[in-house]
């Protein structure tokens, strides 16, 4: 931009992104202070969730060089096709489309060696070139932490619906999660709610829970902050096998503990977004 004028090339590049997102209906940004608190596992089971409660849904896996949501549905074997100069994303069955970095590395083995503009371009080319057609809910799965690639997503889709922010109980993490809250008022963005992910291990054979992380911690957190607290998603051996088998839990064992609690979730984030 020059003296505030749009270049002929900007305004391609607004007009591409604005017809990315004209039929989709609701934005969700699901993000964290910091890795290892299991964000692309609860991604997966709201996009899940939602596609389940009969709404169109896609997902959208903007972890450069981590991109695990392929796996999570099974079907990171899969190859992208374009049409009309855009990326058809893949069809998970029965219609949830998914769009992921890890399509486009050759082996699964390969990492993304980048530095931080190359990761912005293709970023951008993700949010532009990517055919949705018409969906009721898109799930982006965000990196982790409030950097570069958090700040240019933010920035790209000002009008997202609002930012679910995933913690586990232990204060090492609910420190970072606060940070994301600031992140996400000060970037504009509304919040939906905070979700406390492994909290506490329910044993398979006797069904008795134990905090492993304590708990409570997000809960007291989302009150202090005074935003949304969607509830709380325990640790079930179940969740690791779905997670390894492509099949998210809500779809595996909707009677578990842990897809419950992503039910009553999902079901609160859409009575707040609608």
């Amino acid at each position: 931009m020059a003296g505030g004028v749009l270049t002929g090339d900007q305004i391609e590049e607004e007009s591409r992104l604005a017809e990315t997102l004209a039929g989709i209906k609701h934005v969700i940004i699901v993000m964290s202070g910091k890795g290892g608190v299991g964000k692309s596992t609860v991604s997966s089971n709201l996009a899940a969730a939602l596609s389940m409660r009969g709404y169109q849904t896609g997902i959208m896996d903007l972890d450069i060089t981590g991109p695990n949501i392929p796996k999570m549905f099974g079907v990171e074997s899969e190859q992208l096709t374009a049409e009309n100069h855009r990326l058809i994303p893949v069809t998970v069955p029965p219609s949830m489309k998914l769009m992921s970095m890890a399509f486009l590395l050759p082996d699964r083995d390969s990492p993304v060696m980048w530095r931080g503009p190359v990761k912005m371009g293709a970023i951008k080319q993700f949010l532009e070139d990517v055919n949705w057609g018409s969906l009721d809910y898109l799930v982006v799965d965000m990196p982790p932490g409030t950097g570069d690639e958090a700040l240019s997503i933010v920035q790209l889709i000002p009008k997202a619906d609002g930012v679910v922010i995933v913690t586990t109980p232990q204060d090492v993490a609910l420190l970072d999660s606060r940070k994301s809250v600031v992140f996400a008022a000060e970037t504009g963005m509304p919040i939906i709610g905070i979700i406390e992910n492994m909290s506490g291990f329910v044993c398979p054979h006797c069904g008795q829970v134990t905090e492993i992380f304590k708990s409570g911690g997000g809960e007291a957190t989302a009150k202090d902050m005074n935003i949304q607290f969607l509830g709380r998603v325990p640790i079930e051996p179940g969740i690791v096998m779905s997670g390894d088998s492509g099949m998210p839990i809500v779809v595996r064992d909707p009677g578990c503990e842990s897809a419950k609690a992503f039910m009553s979730i999902i079901d609160r984030i859409v009575k707040t977004v609608e």
